[in-house]
């Protein structure tokens, strides 16, 4: 196979690298980056040179890509089969693209899948709201509570639509008609947790779902901790409302620091393990304690 046979044009020549490359892969983005995506389907086909880019790395990439490359799909395929899904494709500069992501640098999704409503590319205020799966009442409490007046501030919520806090807060973004985003870990055409395909349903329906992986993609483990930067990455600031002390939400707040956005942590029972990592946060990384919409709000809009 050629790489020319993936695509007629560097929109197809995106949809077919989002098949190829895994989300959050530095040497990919560096090579869109610098020579546009058919330039970067080029360099991974062939062993030339990339100027601006590692070749060990580079030919790492090519070696885990090598064996994808017998059942590649041409990125016209991936488009229209999505697009009878009701799934778009957007890259960077399109007029939906979040420009916020532009400050994960090398590590922006160098394009995203889309399903629901037209992405705002700058809304006014966008906060991520992010937990434990195995929350308590007293986590799905605060998070209803938080998640419900934000909207009527005009704030966008986005989370994973995992199970526990993330599930909890898009149903509060729903209930008073706010606007959410769920950021997916695989395929839109495969919900993930299977558990919430009727929430991811009506998310779609009313907001928005992304995923930098195309239909049939497979939810991994790899992707689920990528994931994590676009979920900072399309914020103004995450709330981590609990959190074990070993918590996959951890991760995602360290994302969010490392991009400059403010992290926000929800404090609790003392003798609460949920909420042990939410602790830590705030004494140990410099999180702000809050504990009301007020107090995100104060945050994100000082």
């Amino acid at each position: 196979m050629k790489y020319t046979d993936l695509f007629t044009n560097e929109h197809e020549a995106l949809a077919a690298l989002t098949a190829l490359a895994e989300p959050a892969d530095i040497t990919v983005g560096r090579l869109v980056h610098w020579y546009g995506a058919a330039g970067a389907l080029r360099y991974l086909f062939t062993d030339e040179v990339a100027r601006h880019v590692d070749p060990k790395p580079l030919a790492l990439v090519r070696k885990t890509i090598g064996p994808r490359l017998i059942d590649a799909r041409p990125g016209i395929q991936i488009i229209e089969e999505s697009s009878r899904l009701g799934i778009r494709l957007i890259s960077p500069g399109d007029e939906e693209w979040p420009v916020r992501l532009a400050d994960l640098g090398a590590r922006q999704p160098f394009a995203l899948w889309v399903k629901g409503k037209k992405l705002e590319p700058a809304p006014p205020y966008t906060v991520a709201i992010v937990g434990a799966r195995a929350c308590t009442a007293y986590g799905e409490h605060v998070t209803g509570e938080l998640t419900a007046e934000l909207p009527e501030r005009g704030y966008t919520i986005v989370s994973g639509a995992a199970y526990g806090i993330d599930g909890t807060a898009h149903r509060a973004a729903l209930a008073v008609d706010g606007s959410t985003i769920a950021v997916l870990v695989g395929g839109l055409d495969r919900p993930y947790p299977v558990g919430h395909h009727d929430l991811i349903d009506r998310i779609a329906a009313s907001g928005s779902i992304v995923s930098e992986v195309p239909i049939g993609g497979a939810p991994t483990k790899w992707r689920l901790i990528a994931r994590n930067r676009v979920i900072a990455g399309m914020s103004d600031g995450m709330v981590v409302v609990e959190a074990g002390w070993r918590s996959g939400s951890l991760a995602a707040a360290h994302n969010a620091f490392q991009i400059k956005r403010p992290v926000m942590a929800v404090p609790g029972p003392i003798t609460s393990a949920a909420s042990a990592g939410c602790h830590r946060l705030i004494r140990e990384s410099g999180a702000r304690l809050v504990t009301s919409a007020d107090d995100v709000a104060e945050v994100i809009e000082r």
